[in-house]
């Protein structure tokens, strides 16, 4: 058995508390074990701890969670939502939607002021930001596919809040610089905002979130949506302009959804269908791509980028036209995804230039999305597998702590289309198809993916990053079954982006710039980004040969079994 990873240990330990010596774990290659990916090392151990204990991959996905609403608070959560996607070593497939939800009381029209223009703050700060959380009850969903108790699930994510742990150069930064929103935004104190500035190596004890942690262990599904927390959740929103009730949060319930699949070049691919709009991108995309064979192509070639930037083009411009929340509108998922479909609509690629947005749809303009959300990966040895993609949508959601229960609560409210058809502050226009109405999910990029090779799971894959994720997962799906590239090159080769409208092409600070420059000889714009995503990966062999990557843009972290 071979293991390959290097380890960065970055705090002494002599600090006073039990999570000081943290070892980001970047690489495993391993055989017949279970593994886990995620964006905190102590997330990935406390899924591997599960794994160890006689759990399989959705016990551990959910013990991963948890801990990540403990060590990850700026985007893992229980007050935020999520999507699972899951394949048995029966050859079942399932999907999780525990996306939040519009309260009873919310309207089309509420972010717009009587002058008619939309007030994006109110959508993405405060109380009136928020949905209404569904990953405690996507916990519980997934683990009825589990085989441990919810109580030992949670133990490990318990520990870490009421013991503390060292924060690590990026969690201090990140702190400190939304300290003046956590005091805009609370009335009271909270274990976020402290005199001094964060610094590496500080302890994080969150002993409100123990408790609340304490009450799901103890009660169950009653111990958040029910009861205290609930009580102080809503006693939450009525400090401020908050809508959700306790009706809201007792009604609330994850939805069990038939899972998107297409095959792709003698793979099946297997995705998140509607209310997220990742996996119907993501066929699209791979779909209108392989009519030009870009298995002829190198990774980051011109000819390869502008194929898979005019695929990328046309995609985003029908998610603004005609998706949404599947229980609100026609669902026309088996129409766009139609290879008769998307021929049609490839007809006007050219090699010679680029395409002009205007030419591949009507000029509804792309709702501003967060980039803030967090992947999970896991294999168990057993080959079930699962993908978890979840979020507070941005940065700590909408900045918003629930006095005495110490967890954030999203701002998801901003993933509607707060005014269809009218520009908003950033000159953004959704779709009616995802405007607001109770009760109703809105809608999203996260793509939790695998892929099947032989029945079997040969990639699990997903990222964060708002509009960005199905671009990237695409990406990583075309690198490793057309470009034949290794899941460490697959993850870590710098990235590009586009979503249709604003109609420049986003690539990495570290993309070739001879391919860029000769993408704007044929009419592209472009632009710099610092980042684009940070995906976990897992790739299988037939001999059980197990090659798991964390993304080398953060402090994300594989642990093994």
């Amino acid at each position: 058995m071979q293991k390959i990873f290097f380890s960065i240990i970055l705090f002494s330990a002599t600090l006073s508390a039990q999570y000081t010596d943290i070892s980001i774990i970047k690489e495993v290659k391993v055989k017949n074990r279970g593994v886990v990916v995620s964006a905190h090392p102590l997330a990935s151990e406390a899924g591997a701890k599960i794994l160890k204990s006689g759990g399989n991959a959705y016990d551990a996905v959910v013990a991963t969670q948890y801990a990540l609403a403990v060590v990850y608070p700026q985007a893992g959560n229980i007050g935020g939502g999520g999507f699972l996607v899951g394949v048995k070593n029966t050859g079942e497939k399932f999907t999780i939607d525990y996306r939040e939800t519009a309260p009873r009381k919310a309207t089309h029209d509420m972010y717009v002021d009587k002058n008619g223009k939309a007030d994006t703050d109110l959508s993405q700060n405060g109380r009136l930001a928020v949905g209404i959380p569904g990953s405690v009850s996507g916990f519980f969903a997934t683990s009825k596919y589990g085989r441990l108790p919810m109580s030992q699930l949670i133990q490990p994510a318990i520990d870490l809040a009421e013991k503390g742990f060292a924060v690590t150069q990026q969690e201090a930064a990140l702190l400190n610089s939304n300290k003046a929103h956590f005091q805009k935004y609370n009335s009271s104190t909270n274990a976020f905002i402290k005199t001094a500035p964060w610094k590496a190596g500080d302890i994080l004890v969150q002993k409100e979130l123990a408790e609340t942690l304490k009450l799901i262990q103890k009660d169950g599904l009653k111990g958040f949506y029910q009861g205290k927390t609930a009580e102080l959740l809503v006693a939450e929103m009525k400090r401020g302009n908050g809508i959700i009730t306790l009706e809201d949060l007792k009604n609330y319930k994850a939805a069990e959804r038939k899972a998107l699949e297409f095959d792709y070049k003698g793979s099946r691919i297997v995705s998140m269908p509607l209310p997220s709009s990742g996996g119907i991108l993501l066929a699209q995309m791979l779909k209108m791509a392989s009519f030009e064979n870009l298995e002829k192509y190198q990774q980051n070639d011109t000819k390869a980028v502008q194929i898979m930037v005019e695929a990328e083009r046309r995609a985003f411009a029908d998610r603004a036209e005609y998706m949404g929340d599947p229980d609100f509108i026609r669902d026309k998922t088996l129409y766009l995804i139609s290879d008769e479909y998307l021929k049609n609509r490839w007809k006007s690629f050219s090699f010679d230039k680029a395409t002009p947005s205007s030419e591949v749809g009507k000029i509804v303009i792309q709702p501003k999305e967060s980039m803030e959300t967090t992947h999970i990966s896991v294999i168990d040895k057993e080959g079930n597998a699962a993908a978890v993609t979840t979020t507070l949508n941005g940065l700590y959601g909408s900045k918003v702590v629930v006095s005495g229960a110490g967890f954030f609560l999203n701002n998801e409210m901003d993933d509607f289309s707060v005014k269809p058809g009218v520009p908003n502050m950033f000159g953004a226009v959704g779709g009616e198809a995802n405007s607001i109405q109770p009760n109703k999910r809105m809608l999203s990029s996260m793509t939790p993916t695998i892929v099947l090779k032989n029945g079997k799971p040969y990639m699990v894959v997903g990222t964060p990053g708002g509009t960005t994720i199905p671009t990237s997962v695409y990406q990583s799906v075309v690198d490793v079954i057309d470009f034949r590239l290794n899941a460490n090159i697959s993850v870590n080769a710098p990235k590009f982006h586009h979503q249709w409208l604003p109609e420049t092409v986003a690539f990495e600070k570290n993309f070739p710039e001879s391919t860029i420059m000769e993408l704007e000889k044929l009419g592209y714009k472009t632009e710099r980004w610092n980042q684009i995503g940070r995906t976990e990966m897992i790739l299988l062999d037939d001999n059980g040969n197990i090659h798991a990557v964390a993304d080398g843009r953060g402090d994300d972290s594989v642990a093994v079994e």
